[in-house]
């Protein structure tokens, strides 16, 4: 099932070189009928935008004389049987709105070697030089995939995905599928694809100027010219203590996920402060599923594509800097809370399809304050879903897991999973202006630095 090719490709940078060998194409195990399977109106506010998780495994994935990419193949070729849209393409409609065309092109595999290194040298709380040559750029197609194995017999698995195509939570249970193809094990519950769950409702219910849609998302003609932000990218962990701590500090009833964006909006003001520019505006949004939102029953629970949203406030940098934690959770909990609701994600997808053709875009990403003057953003995406236990494709659980998500905005992008310790740490993958991360750095408590000692040494 897989089309074979042969690359010269290599990375040299940091004394360290990463050679891609070969490249295949990996089409479903069985054929697929080709048809077009539209994209949901959820699923039409993301651009065209990629994103990237990958796995560290230190134990030796097999013979040592053997690429751990065949097994990866074998396994990935029977689970693009259910998650057909993966191997598909995504084209223009007549309207020019994209859409899916299930054609089973495959997925693009490229097996790498780093004979120069080993596993433990990759220096991955910096992942522009230790990630980015072990995550695929996607040339075509929904999904690519590049294993690289390493000097040590370990091995990096890197997957890049079509954000338009699915969120985190539709290729967490394509990953756990795979896995368990690898493994021989039985096959999880299929997906599910049926946009019914996403129609708009007819007749549209009347639409009123300034409802809570109208605020948090924009059609694209009315987005002002963007600030170009220089950002760097850095993965730090928090230990279980410090989550503790700041979720007892957020006050009662209020989660971990909203004390740790309080404390980072805290930090954004900092930053913003620093630059010395006024007015010191900072954006602060939150990623929220919608599934159990929508449908209390569990029927979307193994729906595949975006159902999220990104609601998100602001506030002047003077008024952070003085407020205690708890009273900035308790502001966090409010507007997430709002737009928490099934109700919200029906008046979505009806906005959406009122707006069609044209593209919208989520305001948190703006960069843009209640007086639309420039401001400090940042979007938090809770990745505490990650799988990270069960990516195990026959040679045990991963060392070392994140998502990678460098994405062109000028809004940061936040994202806490947990850590592959299984002890409650987190990791998490920062996207942030340079100011950011200084002020990040800079604290004795939270965010971390990221040594391989951490990683590894629990792993041999």
């Amino acid at each position: 099932m897989a089309k074979e090719g042969t690359t010269d490709g290599a990375w040299h940078g940091h004394g360290r070189e990463v050679t891609i060998t070969a490249v295949s194409t990996v089409a479903p195990a069985l054929p697929v009928h080709e048809h077009r399977l539209p994209l949901s109106n959820l699923d039409l506010l993301l651009p065209p935008m990629d994103v990237g998780v990958f796995f560290c495994y230190a134990a030796d994935p097999g013979d040592r004389n053997h690429h751990p990419a065949a097994v990866l193949k074998v396994a990935l070729a029977k689970t693009l049987v259910a998650y057909y849209p993966l191997a598909g393409e995504v084209v223009a409609n007549a309207a020019g709105e994209p859409e899916l065309l299930c054609s089973s092109r495959g997925v693009d595999v490229a097996e790498a070697t780093a004979d120069g290194t080993v596993l433990q040298d990759l220096r991955l709380g910096l992942p522009d030089e230790s990630i980015e040559p072990l995550v695929p750029k996607k040339k075509a197609g929904v999904m690519s995939v590049q294993v690289t194995k390493f000097k040590c017999g370990g091995a990096v698995v890197g997957c890049t995905f079509d954000h338009r195509i699915c969120d985190a939570y539709s290729f967490n249970m394509f990953l756990v599928g795979w896995t368990v193809a690898a493994r021989g094990g039985s096959a999880p519950p299929a997906p599910s694809f049926h946009r019914s769950f996403l129609a708009p409702r007819e007749p549209a219910p009347l639409c009123t100027t300034g409802n809570l849609v109208d605020r948090l998302f924009v059609p694209v003609s009315r987005v002002p010219a963007l600030p170009d932000t220089p950002a760097v990218n850095r993965i730090y962990r928090v230990s279980a203590a410090d989550v503790t701590a700041l979720q007892a500090s957020a006050g009662s009833g209020r989660t971990k996920l909203e004390a740790f964006t309080a404390h980072l909006w805290g930090l954004y003001a900092k930053a913003a402060a620093a630059l010395r520019r006024q007015p010191h505006s900072c954006c602060m949004g939150v990623v929220v599923d919608g599934r159990t939102r929508l449908r209390r029953d569990g029927a979307m629970s193994t729906y595949f594509g975006n159902v999220l949203t990104i609601p998100y406030a602001v506030m002047g940098t003077g008024a952070l800097s003085t407020m205690a934690l708890a009273d900035v959770a308790d502001d966090v909990h409010r507007w997430v809370a709002e737009a928490a609701t099934g109700e919200h994600f029906r008046e979505l997808v009806d906005w959406v399809e009122a707006q069609r053709p044209e593209p919208t875009v989520a305001r948190a990403h703006l960069c843009r304050g209640n007086g639309d003057e420039d401001a400090m953003a940042c979007v938090v995406s809770s990745g505490m879903r990650l799988p990270v236990g069960e990516v195990d494709f026959g040679w045990g659980r991963p060392a070392f897991a994140s998502y990678h998500f460098p994405w062109p905005g000028g809004a940061g992008y936040v994202m806490p999973m947990p850590s592959a310790r299984g002890d409650g740490d987190w990791v998490v993958y920062v996207h942030a202006a340079p100011e950011v991360v200084e002020v990040m750095e800079a604290e004795s408590t939270v965010f971390r630095a990221l040594e391989g000692s951490y990683v590894f040494d629990r792993a041999n």
